[in-house]
């Protein structure tokens, strides 16, 4: 998740963190995984930090981090080029390992799961799916974690960046369903370099077509009517969250049940 943010101020916390793994999945998405050099960044899984690239030393934007905090340091990031953006086009087309991020005090805290056992509905798109998997992994490590289901939207199932990720948790925690929405089932004319590599290089990591739903995140979600007794969490561009939390309480939702977060 990105989005500009105003440069950190002289008392936040500052970490350092080295780049050491760059994964481009899409020609305008990429993976980073970093690691703390020096101290721990003091966030909560769904919050967001201030991260300063070497590439734009000036620009920092915000990020959510797609773990949940760990005692080694480990961080991960998943980001989309924006029109114009020239933090996010460098962030995907010119990260190195070995580079050095300022990492800086954590902000936010709406996407939370609270401990109150009730079923969490998680509606994400793009790469608003990153503090929802923070949030799902930092729940696999309660005794009782709770009954959750994981709205992940898309245009196309190429834009399913992480559905064989989505498909490991799937199946290794019990307690989590995914459910994968798309626009459109097939995929554009025009191929994606950087996908046609990972196909031909470890084959298919697509979503099974039999599990897609063909549809607008925000009515698929609402189809299944109201969500009374539940914790409702929704992170994406800010059209899409604004689209989903309107239809959701137009369909019986309580606003107070209803966590979100836009960029």
């Amino acid at each position: 998740m990105q989005s500009a943010t105003s440069p950190a101020s002289e008392t936040e916390i500052a970490v350092s963190a080295t780049v050491v793994e760059h994964h481009r999945l899409r020609h305008d998405l990429a993976v980073i995984r970093l690691e703390c050099t020096e101290g721990i960044v003091p966030f909560r899984a769904g919050q967001y930090v201030d991260v300063t690239v070497p590439q734009r030393p000036n620009l920092p934007r915000r990020l959510s981090p797609a773990l949940p905090p760990s005692r080694d340091g480990k961080l991960e990031f998943h980001v989309r080029t924006v029109p114009g953006g020239w933090v996010s086009g460098a962030i995907v087309s010119d990260t190195q390992p070995g580079d050095v991020w300022t990492i800086t005090s954590p902000r936010g805290g709406d996407l939370h799961l609270d401990d109150t056992g009730r079923i969490a509905i998680m509606v994400a798109a793009g790469t608003g799916l990153a503090p929802m998997r923070a949030l799902v992994l930092d729940a696999a490590r309660r005794e009782n974690p709770p009954r959750t289901f994981l709205f992940i939207g898309a245009r196309t199932p190429r834009d399913l960046y992480a559905a064989d990720m989505l498909a490991l948790l799937g199946e290794a925690l019990p307690w989590l369903t995914i459910v994968p929405v798309v626009e459109s089932v097939e995929d554009p004319s025009v191929p994606d370099p950087w996908h046609q590599r990972i196909l031909s290089r470890i084959g298919d990591i697509g979503a099974d077509p039999d599990d897609l739903l063909e549809g607008s995140l925000d009515e698929i979600v609402t189809s299944y009517g109201a969500f009374g007794d539940h914790q409702v969490l929704v992170c994406g561009p800010g059209a899409m969250v604004q689209t989903t939390v309107q239809r959701l309480t137009e369909a019986g939702t309580p606003i107070e049940n209803i966590r979100f977060d836009p960029y």
